[in-house]
């Protein structure tokens, strides 16, 4: 058991009441969890405020309490901490707890719009093949070595983050690869983290919902690169406006990487084809098992880290063609002549990329289908922009459900429907049921023809008012196109 006093070890203090000796058994900031000796942690949260939970965690054992506003009344025997920000506070005395298991391990963090989970895919899959032992913390799934460990969010809270890098430098990784939201960097989940390095891959129409503005989403991702270590890298997307931005006031050695103009690692596109990309890196030309300009960017990325954490260039090619990417993302399902390409683009720009791809890589008449839906409870002003885009870049669409939580369904896809422009009205469909979606897009495909579902990629399940069902957009793509004719 720790006292109080090492867990809050670089923690910005505003008072303290009690005993900072006081020992404590676990760390936690939700009252629920709270067991005797617990040390809880009032934060407030977007939906509640842990402030109003203090009572209860006392009630259920919690010795001591870490918060921004002091209750009014105060309990005898309990320790009281008062801090600037306990969001903050929470990932400090988290890696304290654990031992700052971030130090003994190269962490590298991935942020940006699209390109996350590849990126980071790419990274495990590339040093595992070099023999290292890797650890991943991804929207898909987090991993130890070989370990699967199932994933909640994008990038997991300040305790479950430190648990599991303690796990990885227990199990003997050399090297962590993780993604990092938006989300998570504005509500300090990566404090207390120290980083050997961080990537930007892009940024574009996404989370308004929770940001508010575009500006305040570019300087949530910036947060990252502002707080990187001095001994630390950045790397950047050349290409895209906002990456010179990352690098303002940025400690870390500056890098760039793209395919359009200058930068420290470059690359050229030779040749994109249905069944795979070859590119020019640095003067090196190779092929890899994905396509799209999308990925040439991942695989650009993931190159520079690799290249920055001190690996060989020719063994980093060798190794990294031969990998096949993250699951839902540009998953290829061919069967009897149609191709289906199941893929997580959730956003304007993401699947503008895909569809501009697939439309890249077909070689003559072949028609494009594409079915997709907008999530409920998330930026309801990319709704007409996705619709609009998958209308004019698809022979045929299909608009439908996708997760739509708590609201109605139909009401979505009317917000959909009104981006579609008139001219395009007459090869748009609206049919609410997804696998009754996925099953008339095949209806509708002959031999030869392209059939594009997006939106939900690697996630195994349809979220309807609070309750996850069973679903996956490649299980049912499986079913659909073995009943074809």
């Amino acid at each position: 058991m720790k006292a109080l006093k090492d867990i809050l070890y670089k923690v910005s203090l505003t008072s303290t009441i009690g005993n900072m000796e006081v020992g404590v058994k676990e760390i936690v900031f939700d009252s629920r969890l709270v067991v005797e000796g617990s040390v809880f942690v009032a934060v407030k949260g977007t939906q509640v405020d842990g402030h109003q939970f203090i009572q209860m965690a006392l009630e259920k054992g919690a010795r001591s309490v870490v918060c921004e506003i002091l209750p009014v009344a105060l309990k005898e025997g309990v320790t009281y901490v008062q801090v600037i920000d306990s969001s903050k506070a929470l990932g400090i005395m988290a890696a304290n707890y654990f031992e700052n298991p971030s130090e003994k391990i190269k962490l590298v963090a991935v942020t940006g719009t699209n390109g996350k989970t590849s990126t980071v895919t790419l990274l495990y899959q590339l040093f595992r093949e070099m023999g290292y032992n890797v650890g991943m913390l991804s929207t898909v799934e987090n991993r130890i070595n070989d370990n699967i460990i199932p994933s909640t969010h994008t990038t997991p809270d300040p305790i479950a983050i430190q648990s599991l890098i303690r796990k990885m430098v227990d199990n003997g990784c050399t090297h962590c690869f993780m993604e990092a939201s938006s989300h998570a960097i504005v509500q300090e989940r990566m404090a207390g983290l120290v980083l050997s390095g961080a990537v930007f891959t892009n940024i574009s129409h996404d989370h308004l919902d929770y940001h508010g503005t575009f500006d305040e989403y570019i300087k949530a991702k910036k947060k990252l690169f502002d707080e990187l270590p001095k001994d630390s890298f950045a790397l950047v997307n050349a290409d895209d406006k906002r990456g010179m931005v990352m690098l303002q006031n940025c400690k870390g050695a500056h890098q760039t990487f793209g395919l359009k103009y200058p930068a420290d690692f470059k690359a050229k596109v030779l040749s994109n084809t249905i069944d795979g990309l070859e590119l020019d890196i640095n003067n090196k030309q190779i092929w890899f098992r994905m396509i799209g300009e999308f990925n040439a960017y991942n695989l650009l990325a993931v190159f520079g880290v690799a290249v920055l954490l001190g690996e060989d260039e020719d063994e980093v090619l060798r190794q990294l063609s031969k990998i096949k990417g993250a699951q839902g993302r540009f998953d290829k399902i061919t069967i009897q002549g149609v191709t289906a390409i199941v893929d997580y683009a959730h956003t304007p720009d993401a699947l503008e990329n895909v569809l501009k791809t697939i439309q890249g890589v077909r070689s003559g008449g072949e028609k494009i289908i594409t079915v997709v839906g907008c999530g409920g409870n998330r930026d309801r002003t990319k709704r007409p922009v996705m619709a609009k885009i998958a209308t004019q870049l698809s022979d045929k669409v299909i608009l439908t459900s996708d997760n739509p939580r708590d609201e109605d369904p139909m009401a979505i896809l009317k917000e959909m429907e009104a981006g579609v422009n008139p001219v395009d009205f007459k090869k748009t469909l609206v049919i609410e049921d997804r696998r009754e979606a996925i099953k008339t897009a095949g209806v509708l495909a002959t031999k030869g023809d392209i059939i594009l579902i997006a939106g939900k990629g690697h996630e195994t399940y349809q979220e309807i008012k609070g309750v996850k069902y069973p679903f996956d957009d490649r299980e049912v793509v499986k079913e659909m196109l073995k009943m074809m004719n």
